[in-house]
């Protein structure tokens, strides 16, 4: 099983053991992590499951497809390491990806 961390907004830290294949999103709800909604369940037509790829992990995570920066136009506070947690594959190669989940989303 490959690590996944996601830090609420309130700085609680949750420690998940994911499933390559799945979304971080996906783990998200699962796990009923506060502050994501994911309105649209995973189709990137919504901005509600919005979250800040931590630093050491940007460059590995990858730019978001036009597709996904069109609906970072629609999320609260987006920032340089904005990313929509529906689109974030996990997978080997993120063994231990932290994100952080926006005060509020879109």
């Amino acid at each position: 099983m490959t690590k996944l961390t996601i830090v609420a907004f309130d700085g609680t830290r949750h420690d998940l053991d994911v499933q390559d294949g799945s979304t971080v999103m996906e783990n998200a709800v699962r796990n009923s992590i506060p502050g994501i909604e994911a309105e649209c369940g995973g189709a990137c037509a919504c901005a509600t499951c919005h979250v800040y790829v931590d630093e050491a992990w940007t460059e590995a995570v990858g730019a978001p497809e036009p597709m996904e920066e069109d609906m970072l136009d629609f999320a609260a506070d987006v920032q340089p390491n904005s990313r929509l947690s529906c689109q974030i594959k996990m997978g080997p190669d993120f063994d231990g990806l932290v994100v952080r989940v926006p005060e509020r989303q879109g």
